[in-house]
């Protein structure tokens, strides 16, 4: 008879995953830590690839938001909403669900991302710091 391990042993060496699973997220699915913040809704990060692999200041952009710019008439704005968005994800280690396999045109890739079972997206969009945004192809 095989050694085969059950699969609660198996889901209990990452419990991770399994708290924090999306299932839109399919194999784009990884552990991380926010490193920098740079705006309401761009974030620099270090990704967990798996088998002892990172990729380092890798820039997310968090899909379905759009925070005020840091420059202009909505500078006040946008530094507050960058300041938020610190206060929740900066340092922290997380799940991030990238949507797309390439980077868009800013070479951010676009993710979702969630502290515990919450989705960080939606959080600004409650605060009134950004409001929903759809790219074409999303």
């Amino acid at each position: 008879m095989r050694n085969v391990l059950p699969v609660a042993a198996v889901l209990a060496a990452i419990p991770w995953a399994v708290a924090h699973a999306d299932p839109a997220c399919g194999l784009y699915q990884y552990r991380a830590e926010i490193t920098r913040v740079i705006d309401g809704d761009t974030v620099v990060a270090d990704i967990d690839l798996g088998f002892h692999t990172w990729r380092r200041d890798g820039h997310l952009r968090l899909w379905g938001i759009n925070a005020p710019e840091l420059h202009g008439k909505s500078k006040a704005a946008g530094e507050k909403a960058k300041d938020a968005l610190s206060g929740r994800v900066l340092g922290k280690q997380l799940i991030i669900c990238t949507l797309k396999d390439k980077q868009e045109k800013y070479g951010r890739y676009l993710a979702k991302i969630y502290v515990g079972d919450e989705l960080i997206n939606d959080w600004p969009i409650s605060q009134g710091l950004a409001v929903p945004y759809m790219r074409e192809g999303q």
